[in-house]
C-alpha cells in the first residue's frame, strides 16, 4: 500500500463534503481521490443505504479509480457504497429510468458510435462542413432544451443540414451522446426526480473538473448540491472544442468550495521536465511544480529545444534518439507527439521505414474477427466502386456481409473500423497502406507496450511515457493557425504543456525551418512563440548539449527507474 503524502492525507482526513483539489499532472490525484473516498467511508460520513457517486470522463479513468479504491476499501463496502460512472453512463441511467418524465420513449436507441458524423458522411459533406454541423448541434444541445426547443433553435440558426439531421434522429427514435446529457439535465429539473438522486447519494466526487461543460456542472450539482469534491488542473484544460468551459467552471466551484487544496509536487517527472512545464506558466496559469525526489533522476533528467532545417532531418533525428534510448532501456516508452497528425507524418514515415517497434495511435486497434473482416474488404476494394456508392459506409458494410453478424458488439466494432477506412480513403490513403496500419490486440496492452508511440497531443491526455519528443513546434501548428483569441492561444499553450508533462525522464521540443504542405510545396516556418520561453528554462539544453547529456547519463539508473 502506498504511504500517502501530507497533502493526500489532508484530503483523506478533511470532513468537508465540498472541496476543490488542484492537482497538476503526475502529482498523485487518483491516489488522493481514492483516499478521500476511503476516508469518508471510514469516518461514517456516508452510511448505507446512501452512496458516494464518483464521476469521470472516460472508461479508462473510471477503471483506474476503481482499481485504486480496491487498496483502501473492503470489496463489499465498495460494492454497496460507491457508484463509479463516466458522464455518458450516468446520463444513460437517468434517461433509461426516468425518460418518461419528459416523453423519451423507453426503447429509444442509445448511442454506440458517432451517428451525426455518419449522417454527414451519408450526405457527402466535407470535413469542414461536417465540423460545422457537429458544432452547431453540440452547442445547441449544451442547453437544457426539450426536443422542440432544439429544433426551434436550429431553425433560428439557419443550418438546414443540422436541422434535417436532428429531425431524422427524432423520427428514428435515436439518442446521440449529446442527447443523453441534455435529457438527463432536463429530467433532473423535475424536483421529484432530483430528490431521488439527492437522497440516494450522500456526496459526489468529480475527476478532471477542467474538462467539464457548464451542462455537466449543472448535472453534478443537481445530484450533489454543494457536497461535491472536484479535482483537476486548469493548466490541463484542452477541450474547449467539445464545449468544456474550464474558467467558468472553476469560478463557479470557488463560490461554494469549503476547502481548496493545491498540489505542486510531482511524483512523475524529472526536475528538467518540470522546469519546461514551469516555463509555460505565464501562458497556462499553472502551478509552479517541484520534483518529489530529484535524486531519483540521472543528471536531473533531460529537457531540450532543438531546431532543424527540414522535417526530414527532424524525423531522422527523432528516430536516432529513440533508437539510442531503446538500445539502453528496452522496456521504456518513447512518445512522439504532435499537435496535428498531418504535421507528424514525416516522423511516421521514418519509423515505418525503420526497424524499431512503433505504435500509431491514430490507427484502429481491432479484435481479430473485425481485423480479418476489414482486411478482406481492403484486399478486394475497388476505389471507383466505393466512390460511386450512394452510401459508402453501407457499401463497405455490405461487402463485409454485416447482416450475417448477430452480435451487436461485433457489428458496432466492424462499423467503426469501416468508418475509419472510409475517412482515410477520403483523405487519399491507399487500401494497401491501410492494410498495413491495422493492429490487433487489447487497448491496455497496446498503450503500455515498450517502444515508440506516435500520437496527437489530445490523445495523450492522461497518459505517461518515459520520454517525449514534441515535433512540429512551429507557428501555425503550435499554436494552431485557427487560434487567434487570447483564450485560444492560452489553450494552445496548455496543449503543449500537457504534451511535455507526459514525460518522466526527458522531454524535447523540436521544430523545423521548412515544412512541405500536403501538395509538396515547401514553406518557411517560424519557431513557435512558446519556444523562447522553453529555451530560457533552467536545465533546458539545445543541439549538441542534448547529445552530451545522453552520453553522460547513468543508463543503468535510468533503465531501472
Amino acid at each position: 500500500m502506498v504511504v500517502p503524502t501530507a497533502k493526500q492525507a489532508l484530503i483523506r482526513d478533511s470532513p468537508e463534503l465540498s472541496m476543490l483539489v488542484v492537482a497538476p499532472a503526475g502529482c498523485g490525484k487518483t491516489e488522493a481521490l481514492a483516499l478521500r473516498i476511503a476516508g469518508l467511508i471510514k469516518r461514517d460520513q456516508v452510511r448505507r443505504p446512501r452512496r458516494i457517486l464518483v464521476v469521470t470522463f472516460s472508461k479508462r479513468a473510471r477503471d483506474n479509480i476503481r482499481e485504486r479504491l480496491k487498496y483502501y476499501v473492503d470489496s463489499r463496502k465498495l460494492q454497496d457504497m460507491v457508484t463509479i460512472a463516466n458522464f455518458h453512463g450516468l446520463a444513460a441511467r437517468i434517461v433509461r429510468a426516468h425518460g418518461n418524465v419528459i416523453g423519451v420513449e423507453a426503447d429509444a436507441a442509445l448511442p454506440d458510435s458517432d451517428w451525426v458524423a455518419a449522417e454527414c458522411r451519408l450526405r457527402g459533406l466535407g470535413y469542414d462542413r461536417t465540423d460545422d454541423v457537429r458544432r452547431v448541434l453540440r452547442n445547441t444541445k449544451l442547453q437544457p432544451f426539450t426536443d422542440e426547443e432544439v429544433l426551434h433553435s436550429l431553425r433560428e440558426h439557419g443550418d438546414t443540414i443540422a436541422e434535417s439531421i436532428e429531425f431524422k434522429r427524432r423520427e428514428e427514435g435515436r439518442l446521440t451522446y449529446e442527447d443523453l446529457l441534455r435529457h438527463a439535465e432536463v429530467i433532473l429539473q423535475n424536483e421529484s426526480v432530483a430528490d431521488i438522486y439527492a437522497q440516494h447519494f450522500e456526496c459526489v466526487v468529480v475527476d478532471e473538473f477542467q474538462d467539464l461543460t457548464l451542462q455537466q456542472l449543472r448535472l453534478v450539482r443537481s445530484i450533489g448540491g454543494d457536497k461535491v469534491t472536484f479535482a483537476g488542473d486548469l493548466a490541463q484544460g484542452i477541450y474547449s472544442f467539445s464545449g468544456a468551459a474550464p474558467n467558468d467552471v472553476y469560478e463557479s466551484i470557488l463560490e461554494y468550495a469549503e476547502k481548496q487544496i493545491v498540489f505542486a509536487e510531482s511524483h512523475r517527472s524529472s526536475p528538467a521536465v518540470l522546469e519546461l512545464v514551469n516555463a509555460l506558466r505565464n501562458f497556462t496559469g499553472g502551478e509552479h511544480l517541484t520534483c518529489a525526489a530529484p535524486e531519483a533522476w540521472s543528471e536531473n533528467g533531460l529537457a531540450g529545444v532543438a531546431s532543424f532545417t527540414t522535417t526530414e532531418t527532424e524525423a531522422q533525428w527523432v528516430y536516432k534518439f529513440a533508437a539510442y534510448v531503446l538500445e539502453r532501456a528496452p522496456t521504456h516508452r518513447v512518445g512522439v507527439i504532435c499537435r496535428t497528425a498531418g504535421r507528424r507524418r514525416f516522423v511516421d514515415e521514418a519509423f515505418k521505414a525503420g526497424s524499431l517497434p512503433w505504435h500509431r495511435w491514430d490507427d484502429p486497434l481491432l479484435d481479430r474477427e473485425t481485423a480479418n473482416a476489414t482486411r478482406r474488404i481492403l484486399s478486394d476494394l475497388k476505389r471507383t466502386s466505393w466512390q460511386r456508392a450512394e452510401n459508402p459506409t453501407e457499401f463497405l458494410m455490405n461487402m463485409a456481409d454485416a447482416e450475417a453478424l448477430h452480435d451487436p458488439d461485433t457489428r458496432t466494432s466492424l462499423r467503426e473500423a469501416l468508418e475509419w477506412v472510409h475517412d482515410e480513403l477520403l483523405r487519399g490513403a491507399e487500401a494497401t497502406d491501410l492494410l498495413a496500419r491495422i493492429k490487433v490486440g487489447d487497448s491496455s496492452a497496446f498503450i503500455s507496450a515498450p517502444g515508440v508511440h506516435l500520437l496527437s497531443g489530445h490523445a495523450g491526455k492522461g497518459q505517461q511515457f518515459d520520454w517525449v519528443c514534441v515535433v512540429g513546434a512551429e507557428e501555425g501548428v503550435l499554436p494552431f493557425f485557427k487560434a487567434t483569441s487570447s483564450e485560444e492561444l492560452a489553450e494552445e499553450a496548455r496543449v503543449l504543456s500537457v504534451m511535455i508533462s507526459r514525460a518522466r525522464h526527458g522531454a524535447l521540443v523540436l521544430h523545423s525551418k521548412s515544412v512541405a504542405d500536403s501538395y509538396g510545396r515547401t514553406r518557411s516556418k517560424d519557431a513557435s512563440r512558446f519556444a523562447s520561453s522553453l529555451k530560457n528554462a533552467p536545465l533546458c539544453r539545445s543541439g549538441s548539449a542534448i547529445v552530451e547529456w545522453l552520453k553522460a547519463a547513468d543508463w543503468q539508473k535510468i533503465s531501472a527507474n
